[in-house]
């Protein structure tokens, strides 16, 4: 066996020189970090392929190492062949660093054999050394998803890196498509980017190549498989439902002669300077590697705005003199008035002012003060600044965290923007907002205040607004203790951002979006840098939901329209379909671009808010659920094997139609038109 030395010297992103380098061990690439060595290949041999199924999993595994090693202009060349019964498997393997930091490899397996090969499985593994170490799936697994461990484990994704552990899921399922591995203890992290696709030579129709961790004893092994799947200890299961997974077996390939199949993939390996900061690094790789920038492709601006404002006049309930507003469901099943989370009553009566002077109705004024002056009826409890966020024919009801947080704010947005412009009568506005304020101040000073998620995140932004509409320090000063009760639980990421939507009790963006949108208000309003940097880690968690590429869809209701998954959101690891959420957060993300001098974020802010129009209809009416991966909360979900490019288009609440208002409105108050 050749044992041949090539060594490339890599510098990684920010810590050049000399501390990363992809090594040749005579056959076998390494990547060490200064002079330890950290990712090297399993010890059966680079090349691993299985030729049996049993037991709904792999079986019957075949090793092999490289027997060639060569350069070719700046490619390190690896090459060999795997020997079977039936014939043999050429395998090569090609190697190129693309930019500091970041290594391109290219597998490929050639079946020379003279008859078809099945079943089949094919792999990448890659060895990382350390114990425990933390894992960060984007959209699947937020660092073990410890806080939805303690809720639901047996419904969302968990992972603690305990040696026979395994997480592996679909290619697709993926919204940036990676995997990180962070040893917390040595402060390092490395992950494993690729190229999603699906399998030719599938037994099923929709097979795609799958990507994951499995844990040893000091070590976990970066994996992709060419089709199986499984988590929380159960093999080929898909997470196909809100509460359940659904087997999903037979995932081999049978390989006839002459078939060549390649995956390609990268290998990314750094320092981190503290424990929970490993999985930012890949996010913005993963940008790079994908350009999710090309906003042109999608609607513009002001036909987004115009179709949204359309729709939601047909939202508009008058129950009595009183009783008005935007309605949360189409108004032949309920006239309900919700403020915050789903409904968003209180959205229109903030974005509506900004946006007037494009929109061609002059019933907008009377529209906004009537709708804001009605919700102040609303109850507010003086002793927590609670208050119910539902009414219909029977009364109010309801009252939670995030529907509250969420109002308020929308109501501090209205306020403010009224006062600037003398356009509104604001009195029974202001005196509801510092009613809940007042409530909310009492309720978390008080020494026992202890929350139970980053749901209570969305009052930090609100309460910062009204600091300064009121001319109130205790407002401001309530508002930065949530943020350092949220950025000491979750900036090492011991439990992930997590509760800020009401159908999944598990880490979710809307949890990372409540700190990110507080963080961020609070350096703007008071300029502590240290609310900045926080801002810039939620903002990443909330990235990481964001899909870059345009998932290849199989025939359904998604493909009828060619549909592009770029710049949509993944909602929750309990919740796997993709929504327009993302566009309330863009504005934010373009902010962020503009103060960290990074116009990725700004490029990614137009995408997110345009492309999230798509499948808009004739009637400016969106459904909520879009199936891009084997997974349905609504319709016929008997069998997994169709979920996949399905779309539950009948579930139209309001916050559909709001949310892109109100992203509006603050992109109008930025000079920007995305």
């Amino acid at each position: 066996m050749r044992r041949l030395c090539v060594v490339v010297v890599i510098c990684f992103m920010g810590y050049c020189p000399g501390q990363g380098q992809l090594k040749m061990d005579g056959n076998s690439p390494l990547f060490v970090l200064g002079e330890e060595t950290i990712i090297t290949v399993p010890d059966e041999g680079l090349w691993s392929i299985a030729t049996g199924w049993e037991n709904d999993w792999m079986a019957d595994w075949n090793h092999a190492y490289p027997t060639v090693v060569k350069q070719h202009l700046d490619w390190t060349i690896l090459e060999g062949e795997v020997v079977l019964p039936e014939g043999r498997m050429f395998v090569r393997d090609a190697y190129r660093e693309i930019k500091p930091g970041l290594v391109k490899g290219v597998r490929r397996f050639e079946w020379k054999g003279s008859e078809t090969l099945s079943p089949v499985t094919l792999s990448v593994r890659l060895r990382v050394k350390g114990d425990g170490m933390s894992l960060f799936m984007p959209g699947i697994l937020y660092y073990g998803n410890k806080n939805g461990a303690k809720v639901n484990p047996d419904i969302i994704p968990v992972y603690t890196g305990v040696a026979g552990e395994f997480a592996i899921f679909e290619d697709h399922r993926y919204p940036m498509p990676f995997v990180m591995l962070e040893s917390p203890q040595d402060k390092y992290a490395a992950s494993l980017h690729f190229t999603p696709s699906p399998v030719r030579g599938a037994v099923l129709s929709d097979q795609w190549w799958s990507a994951g961790v499995e844990a040893g004893e000091g070590y976990s092994d970066f994996v992709l498989y060419s089709g199986p799947i499984g988590y929380n200890k159960k093999k080929s299961v898909a997470k196909a439902l809100q509460r359940t997974p659904i087997e999903y077996t037979d995932t081999y390939l049978s390989m006839e002669p002459g078939r060549i199949i390649e995956k390609e993939f990268y290998i990314e390996l750094y320092p981190i300077e503290r424990e929970g900061t490993g999985f930012q690094q890949p996010v913005y790789t993963s940008m790079d590697l994908h350009s999710p920038y090309d906003a042109e492709r999608f609607p513009e601006f002001n036909t987004i705005v115009e179709s949204k404002y359309h729709f939601a006049r047909n939202r508009w309930v008058e129950h009595d003199s009183e009783a008005v507003g935007f309605g949360m469901y189409d108004l032949r099943d309920r006239q309900d008035l919700v403020m915050g989370w789903c409904g968003q009553a209180d959205s229109p009566g903030y974005a509506l002012q900004v946006l007037s002077g494009q929109l061609d109705d002059e019933n907008i004024p009377d529209k906004v003060q009537r709708s804001l002056d009605f919700l102040t009826t609303f109850p507010v409890d003086p002793s927590n600044g609670m208050f119910p966020v539902g009414f219909n024919g029977s009364g109010f009801y309801g009252g939670d965290h995030v529907s509250c947080g969420q109002a308020m704010y929308n109501f501090a947005k209205a306020i403010e923007t009224a006062r600037n412009n003398n356009w509104y009568n604001t009195d029974q506005w202001e005196q509801f907002l510092q009613a809940a304020c007042e409530g909310q101040t009492r309720r978390v000073l008080d020494a026992s205040w202890n929350p139970h998620s980053t749901a209570e995140g969305f009052y930090m932004a609100p309460l910062a607004i009204a600091s300064v509409l009121f001319d109130n320090d205790e407002y401001r000063q309530v508002a930065e203790k949530i943020a350092a009760t949220y950025a000491q639980r979750h900036l090492t990421m011991d439990g992930c951002y997590w509760g800020g939507t009401l159908d999944a009790t598990c880490e979710d963006k809307e949890g990372a979006w409540a700190a990110f949108q507080g963080f961020l208000e609070l350096y703007e309003r008071f300029g502590d840098e240290r609310h900045l940097d926080w801002a810039k880690h939620a903002m990443d968690v909330c990235l990481s939901y964001v899909v870059v590429w345009d998932i290849a869809l199989p025939a359904g209701r998604l493909a009828d329209f060619n549909f592009k998954s770029t710049g949509w959101t993944v909602v929750s690891p309990q919740n796997q379909h993709i929504d327009v959420y993302g566009v309330l957060f863009a504005p934010e993300v373009y902010k962020m671009g503009t103060y960290l001098n990074d116009d990725r974020l700004q490029k990614l802010a137009r995408v997110m808010y345009r492309s999230c129009f798509q499948l808009t209809d004739m009637y400016g009416s969106q459904g909520e659920q879009l199936q891009q991966t084997n997974f349905a909360q609504r319709g016929d979900m008997s069998n997994v094997h169709l979920l996949r490019g399905g779309y539950s288009e009948g579930w139209t609440v309001f916050w559909i139609t709001a949310h892109f208002l109100n992203a509006a409105a603050r992109f109008v108050e930025l000079g920007i038109q995305p």
